[in-house]
């Protein structure tokens, strides 16, 4: 949360009606969906008002306030575990929606496994794990970047998935799938030491 004093313009179309409540209007409209490089993305303008009496300027019938406003805002940092829902898909990796901003993981962030991409899904696939990553799926990630710009359009977000305990809630309950060949091969080798104990 932040507080913030600014100068608001109110047209005098609006004198009539409740003056903070077209305050609050004003600034909602000016100020949500707004980046600012330290406080990150302002989600939400939850209060504003008034502070004195307003001012006019000789040629414009509008009147000048200034006014003291609570910003809910959201900046991701480095570490922070996150929440959200894959948003869009991409051969080379996938958008999630955290909060009011998307974050990527890329390809080689996805799992911990060799990965390929199916446009079918639209998703990603593990070749050992079997594990699928598409649309929609809700995810638990780790931010490792973080590109703070004038827009959300423009901020870039990093995220990784190869962590024990990210991705896919039902991931963390499975059982880490063998590389190809590797479980056949263990199999083998328990079955010999068993036949070597009974021998002896």
């Amino acid at each position: 949360m932040y507080k913030v004093r600014d100068t608001v313009r109110v047209p005098p179309n609006r004198f009539e009606k409740d003056l903070n409540k077209v305050i609050l209007e004003l600034v909602q409209k000016d100020y949500e969906g707004l980046v600012d490089g330290d406080a990150g993305v302002v989600v939400a303008v939850t209060d504003a008002k008034k502070a004195g009496d307003g001012k006019v300027i000789p040629g414009d019938g509008a009147a000048y306030y200034t006014v003291e406003m609570d910003l809910l805002t959201y900046k991701p940092v480095v570490q922070e575990l996150v929440e959200g829902f894959v948003s869009e898909v991409a051969e080379f990796g996938a958008f999630v929606k955290i909060g009011p901003i998307e974050g990527l993981i890329h390809v080689s962030q996805i799992m911990d496994d060799y990965i390929n991409h199916d446009a079918k899904l639209p998703g990603f696939v593990g070749r050992d794990s079997k594990r699928a990553l598409k649309l929609n799926d809700n995810v638990v990630a780790r931010v490792v970047s973080v590109s703070m710009k004038s827009t959300v359009a423009e901020s870039k977000i990093g995220l990784t998935m190869r962590q024990p305990g990210l991705g896919k809630k039902e991931w963390a309950k499975a059982k880490p799938a063998m590389p190809s060949g590797k479980g056949k091969k263990e199999k083998e080798n328990q079955k010999e030491a068993k036949a070597e104990g009974k021998g002896t």
